[in-house]
């Protein structure tokens, strides 16, 4: 049997791996960059040594012991903390919320209990049920603290109203009432010593892989293979023929300075008068590295065209009715399964992606020739559902 992966990032990289080590077939992998790992691909500048991010900052986090451990044992981790700062109007805060972003807002110096009590009187109190952004975060830290951190961010990064996003995009932040700055709540968190790339590289490190890089998926290739695993957009796979779904995308400005430009790896601009989103430094990103030049980059995010990279689905109510069209039309496919953040049009962090793609290879290969043919194997995951952490 020989299998076709389109994409080289982590959803076809775990994919094609667990078809070689659970079978005796060949996978081909295409993908149309010149690279693998997709938008975790890193690479060093050849002029300062720094590993860049390219895509953006990927700092690995997750609370599943086994996908730890399974990254861990392809690659060197090395451990690393993000702590996010933000510059906002009412001068430099720490983020996620905290103890120190509370006190630095309102210039207080409250303990935990006093803070969350002056955190609840300030909330609004008359949203039981958030219906959107907005009401979300007026629930969670009230008017100040949104109107601060949050709102001019969110309109820059998602181009509308916060108002029109679901109330679920906020529930990833968490509100700490103590000084602890970790921007994410995971067991593990790190980021491998020689970048994603390498990681990816490892997973596709098979004789019975084969790469090709610069090579555009055509449905027509279809035909000459067992199964095809689609980790593109699901709109670009039938020529958007039912509409484009909304994305997203970051494009940045680079600058190379000498010694050091902010002193952290990410820095948020929360105000609507800046035009970018956030400043990132990349040597940050590895402090077990000592480098005499650095490496920054300013980020802007807009809407999606037709010649940009697809980030981050917007999943606006438009957007699922299209991509009700979509799921109808996939259902035909009956030899095609799509897979990743981009084949099911949802927001996953890579260890989702990882255990996504693992598991519904698994099952694919376990499942009869007949049972593949059913709707159950078009998509690695509901498109409707929420990923779970």
């Amino acid at each position: 049997m020989k299998f076709l992966v389109v994409g080289a990032g982590f959803a076809g990289a775990v994919t094609a791996r667990e078809i070689v080590d659970r079978t005796q077939a060949e996978v081909e992998v295409i993908d149309q960059r010149d690279h693998i790992a997709g938008n975790c691909h890193t690479e060093r500048d050849p002029s300062t040594g720094i590993m860049i991010h390219r895509y953006g900052p990927h700092i690995f986090n997750t609370n599943n012991q086994e996908i730890w451990e399974y990254v861990n044992s392809l690659v060197e981790f090395q451990p690393f903390i993000n702590r996010v700062k933000a510059v906002t109007d009412h001068g430099l805060l720490t983020l996620p919320v905290n103890l120190l972003t509370i006190n630095q807002l309102f210039k207080q110096a409250m303990g935990p209990d006093k803070a969350r009590e002056f955190v609840e009187n300030i909330a609004d109190k008359n949203i039981v049920e958030p219906e959107n952004f907005e009401e979300q975060a007026l629930k969670f830290v009230g008017k100040e603290l949104y109107e601060t951190l949050f709102y001019g961010y969110t309109k820059k990064q998602w181009g509308c109203e916060p108002t029109e996003l679901p109330a679920s995009i906020l529930k990833r932040l968490p509100v700490r009432f103590s000084y602890d700055d970790n921007y994410y709540n995971s067991t593990y968190q790190g980021i491998p010593k020689e970048g994603y790339t390498e990681l990816i590289s490892r997973i596709l490190d098979h004789p019975r892989i084969e790469v090709r890089l610069n090579e555009a998926f055509e449905e027509s290739m279809t035909q000459n293979y067992e199964h095809t695993f689609y980790s593109g957009s699901v709109d670009s796979y039938f020529g958007f023929s039912e509409g484009r779904l909304g994305y997203r995308t970051v494009y940045w400005e680079e600058e190379v300075h000498n010694g050091d430009y902010q002193g952290n790896p990410v820095v948020n601009f929360t105000s609507s008068s800046v035009p970018y989103t956030r400043v990132l430094e990349h040597k940050h990103f590895a402090p077990w590295e000592d480098h005499d030049q650095t490496i920054v980059f300013r980020e802007f995010s807009k809407k999606t065209e037709e010649d940009d990279i697809p980030y981050y689905p917007v999943r606006l109510d438009a957007d699922k009715a299209i991509l009700n069209k979509y799921i109808e039309r996939a259902s035909s496919e009956r030899n095609t399964s799509f897979i990743g953040r981009l084949g099911t049009y949802r927001y996953l962090d890579m260890d989702q992606v990882i255990a996504e793609s693992k598991a519904f290879a698994q099952d694919f290969l376990t499942a009869t020739s007949e049972e593949r043919l059913s709707t159950k194997y078009r998509f690695s995951a509901d498109p409707f559902s929420q990923a779970k952490k």
